[in-house]
């Protein structure tokens, strides 16, 4: 299984970006795809997920109306559309698959399975 994280770059306050993981090796319909950032010091913290088989999402507080996670099961690509970004969410942004998922529940990292390589985020203020 690889998961390839890209899309990411530096931008403004309020800018947008679009992050997109590219999945091989197995199917998206019976896993649950993640996004997660980790910034400089920090731990890594889950942002978003989504069911592959029905495509409910969660948020993280600190992103929920400002991101939107999608899927593309054709294409096995899982989206992470950044809207009104600010500068706290700067970071190393990482998308991860559980497979298979048993339920979709908020993201936390050990729950996961696969792991991409990271797309930087940087926001300036």
């Amino acid at each position: 299984v690889q998961l390839q994280a890209s899309g990411g770059g530096l931008v403004q306050s309020g800018d947008s970006l679009r992050l997109s993981c590219r999945v091989s090796g197995l199917t998206l319909d019976d896993s649950a795809i993640g996004w997660f950032r980790q910034a400089p010091g920090e731990a890594r913290k889950g942002v978003s997920c989504i069911s592959g088989r029905d495509g409910k999402t969660i948020y993280s507080e600190s992103v929920r109306g400002r991101f939107t996670i999608s899927r593309d099961s054709a294409k096995n690509m899982v989206y992470l559309q950044m809207n009104n970004l600010r500068p706290e969410d700067t970071a190393v942004y990482y998308c991860a698959v559980r497979s298979p998922d048993y339920g979709l529940a908020y993201p936390v990292p050990e729950m996961y399975d696969y792991w991409g390589q990271g797309t930087q985020v940087t926001v300036s203020s």
